[in-house]
């Protein structure tokens, strides 16, 4: 027979006069933390005592009650309440509510008085915050509020300012997900929506401090000496409808220009305006950027160029500054140092003539036809033009594969290849910013229930998980790897065309995945890749050449084969790029030439993206794709029927409901199937469903979670059916 659990049995209560207590020895407190004694004895006279003391009798010797209690817990509520006796605020026979602990029990003294210390939980400031809200809302003030708890009113007021941050931080604060720091910055801008947009731009930057999030919230002007408004101008940005700020009791600098979205888009047409007129020189392409990085121009060849002659007007206007500056040096020859105004003078005289020495280049004009520029602004707000870069693309041929064609047999094949080139130009110069071209018609970012394309971000992404996937891959498959090196080697060998856009980086290099999701380091593949690396690691005599040679050559045939493909697959390179054809980087051949024959090596591999872990998730996928693309990979895994039930929800609860339903089933969106796959199945590929019919896709739709959650299984099943 089942025995019943022992019941707890708790202390019996007991109001017992003030005079019959006494302090225990066995209180753990010594130190005094918290608010005084003082502070708690006005609350006890303002509230009563909330919170009963934990006493034990006190024994005589022979082990019989004296009448008297020792309080092992409560000993600062015992103080306080002396305090009130010895003030006469309360009679010394005044009942105090105990709970009375057996003073044979097994539980020690010591043991009550550290439980009561340690397992008490302080209240979160969130909870402050809205006990505090709760009696403003009855009708205390700050000062009452203060005074009540013991905290300044600076303290109440900080907790209440709360108030002005969005409840969706504020359920975040709760949850731990920001500090208190942080979400008081968010009090010094009331704006809701605001907040959540710096948030969200934030949250998952290495860059959360206060200072960072006030920033960002009070980011709403801009100085008008700021070189986007000296470049724009005030009175441009005024004409346009901007509004100034001015200080009127100290100098401002101009003031303060307070719409920078404004400002923002009038630099941009201005620049883009600038870049205009700029390309009626002829140059093939101009980059435009309000911030040029360092190193924008590596990899490019910059034209020489032969500086422009100077005007006659400029050439006398040099000349008499010149003769000003030798007279004024003359003149103050035999002085140790210049007199003030001198010295000014003839900095003056200096940045004028730099300026008119600094002749701008004049370039053939079948240079400038192949060659770009690039437009931007100096420090100071003043346009600046940096022209005569050629990217590598756009280079002359001077050699041609004598193996490919017409030409060389012709003997024309360089001068029709540089005459393509410059040809090209014809269509006119191709102005581009952050390698979007200016100008172009930009597609509506509002989801119209067209299928667009992935994100070009999520594709780098997801390419970068296939990517590691094959090189896991790879590494495991000496055959493979061997004939990837041999398909490498040979187009290096017998073809004099560039091998950019192979697959394979034979030096080896590795590739960094500059675009890749927070799950890929996590990743199943990833750890096997790391596994056989630090195996390989082990083993090798890595700094000794000799050494290195000598185990190399004792190893087996497979084992060299297995050694061959690990180290051969970290130069695998199946990443998808941005194609931009005026720019340096891989071109569109060159990136479709890799993704084919990265094609051929999963083949080769069998490469399954479902083994190797990837699945749809709301961060790996559904949340970076429009709705369209959701319903599209419900409809495949699915079938329509189930894609009707969410084309009605709102983004975020299709999102949800599509995890639901796409996990672990072996969806893929097309990015990550494999093509050979797609035409054996006669379907776009892995991953997509086999088209049901009316009848089946009636008997076999899924429910989204909102049309079952409270149903039973049965009854959820026939309503799938009708």
């Amino acid at each position: 027979m089942a025995k019943s659990a022992q019941k707890v049995t708790l202390s019996p209560s007991r109001d017992i006069p003030f005079d019959k207590l006494v302090l225990s020895q066995s209180n753990v407190r010594r130190i005094k933390a918290g608010i005084s004694v003082e502070e708690l004895a006005e609350d006890i006279a303002r509230r009563g005592l909330l919170q009963s003391l934990s006493v034990r009798p006190v024994l005589a010797d022979d082990g019989s009650e004296t009448g008297k209690f020792e309080i092992p817990a409560g000993g600062r509520r015992f103080q306080a309440l002396s305090i009130l006796v010895k003030q006469k605020r309360l009679a010394k026979t005044t009942p105090i509510p105990c709970i009375v602990r057996d003073a044979r029990s097994t539980i020690l003294a010591e043991d009550d008085s550290l439980a009561e210390n340690m397992q008490r939980v302080s209240l979160h400031p969130l909870d402050q915050f809205r006990a505090f809200v709760a009696l403003r809302e009855k009708g205390q003030g700050d000062e009452e509020i203060a005074a009540a708890f013991f905290v300044t009113p600076q303290v109440v007021k900080q907790r209440l300012k709360l108030a002005a941050v969005a409840p969706a931080l504020l359920e975040l604060y709760a949850e731990d997900e920001m500090t208190l720091e942080q979400l008081m910055a968010f009090t010094v801008n009331p704006d809701h929506e605001r907040q959540i947009q710096v948030w969200e731009a934030i949250k998952s930057s290495w860059n959360k401090e206060p200072y960072q999030i006030r920033r960002m919230l009070t980011e709403t002007s801009v100085r008008a000496s700021d070189r986007r408004a000296v470049f724009v101008g005030v009175e441009a940005y005024e004409t346009a409808g901007g509004t100034m700020l001015h200080d009127l009791f100290q100098g401002d600098d101009g003031g303060w220009l307070e719409d920078p979205a404004l400002l923002d888009r009038l630099v941009s047409e201005k620049l883009q305006a600038e870049a205009e007129a700029i390309a009626t020189e002829g140059w093939r392409w101009i980059e435009v950027s309000l911030d040029l990085p360092y190193g924008y121009s590596h990899g490019l060849r910059r034209l020489s160029g032969d500086p422009a002659p100077m005007t006659d007007d400029e050439g006398a206007a040099h000349a008499k500054l010149l003769a000003e500056y030798r007279a004024l040096e003359e003149e103050y020859e035999g002085q140790d140092d210049f007199p003030e105004e001198i010295d000014a003078r003839l900095g003056q005289l200096e940045v004028a003539m730099e300026k008119l020495e600094a002749r701008p280049l004049i370039f053939d004009a079948e240079e400038i036809a192949r060659a770009g520029a690039f437009v931007t602004l100096d420090r100071y707000g003043e346009l600046a033009v940096y022209r005569g870069f050629v990217r590598p693309e756009d280079e002359p041929r001077a050699d041609v594969d004598v193996h490919s064609g017409e030409q060389a047999a012709d003997g024309q094949g360089a001068e029709l290849s540089a005459a393509s080139s410059v040809d090209g130009v014809g269509h006119g110069t191709v102005i581009t910013s952050a390698g979007q071209a200016l100008g172009a018609n930009v597609p509506d970012e509002e989801d119209d229930g067209a299928v667009k394309p992935l994100p070009e971000r999520l594709v780098m992404e997801l390419t970068a998980h296939r990517t590691l996937a094959l090189r896991e891959a790879v590494g495991r498959s000496p055959d493979v790897a061997l004939t990837l090196l041999l398909l490498k080697l040979v187009n290096d060998t017998f073809r004099t065309s560039s091998s950019a856009g192979s697959c394979l980086e034979a030096s080896v290099r590795h590739v960094y995945m500059s675009a890749q999701a927070s799950d890929l380091k996590d990743s199943v593949v990833a750890k096997l890749v790391d596994d056989r690396h630090a195996e390989w690691e082990a083993d090798l005599p890595l700094g000794d050449d000799a050494a290195l040679w000598d185990y190399l050559a004792s190893l087996d045939q497979a084992s060299r084969l297995c050694l061959l493909a690990h180290c051969l697959s970290f130069g695998i390179n199946a990443l998808h790029e941005k194609v931009n054809p005026y720019g340096a980087g891989i071109s569109a051949s060159g990136l479709t030439k890799r993704m084919n024959q990265s094609d051929l090596v999963a083949q080769a591999v069998e490469l399954d993206m479902v083994e190797a872990g990837w699945e749809p998730t709301a961060d790996t996928y559904l949340n970076r794709v429009p709705k369209a693309r959701i319903l599209e990979a419900v409809r495949e895994a699915k079938g329509e029927g189930t894609a009707q039930l969410l084309d009605h929800l709102k983004k975020g609860e299709m999102v949800t409901e599509a995890e639901r339903l796409l996990k672990g089933i072996g969806w893929l969106p097309e990015v990550l199937r494999r093509h050979d796959l797609a035409e054996l199945d006669g379907v776009e590929g892995q991953g997509a469903s086999e088209p049901v019919s009316d009848a089946e896709q009636a008997e076999d739709v899924d429910l989204p979670a909102f049309l079952t959650a409270d149903l039973p299984s049965t009854e959820a099943s026939m309503m799938a059916a009708e």
